[in-house]
């Protein structure tokens, strides 16, 4: 939750095994504040961008916390059960003690 490289690698192992397609990625470690000190834990937000669309990742070390964005677009194939892959092999990865999921399934309009 505080090395970017390790989770990039995390990251982009997951998104391979889910069989999408990286094509862009970004990883940034947030530097500890002033009032927490030198050595306090800081988080990473890190983005992978996909032909299929996008993962974002949000980490609190501080809060033992996480967030998962995955977001695929369904255009010229159904990629929903690689949505599903990915976000399942990233939650096995952070083995949380609880997940809290929401997800917005869209599609065609009736």
């Amino acid at each position: 939750m505080t090395a970017p490289e390790a989770l990039r690698t995390t990251c982009l192992d997951a998104v391979a095994t889910a069989g999408l397609t990286p094509v862009g990625e970004l990883f940034h470690r947030f530097a500890p504040t002033p009032r927490d000190g030198p050595t306090a834990p800081s988080g990473i937000t890190g983005v992978v961008l996909l032909a299929e669309s996008h993962l974002a990742v949000h980490t609190w070390p501080e809060l033992e916390a996480a967030t998962l964005d995955v977001y695929v677009c369904n255009l010229g194939a159904d990629n929903s059960a690689r949505a599903e892959t990915l976000l399942a092999a990233l939650i096995d990865a952070f083995r949380p003690t609880a997940v809290e999921r929401h997800a917005v399934e869209r599609g065609q309009l009736a």
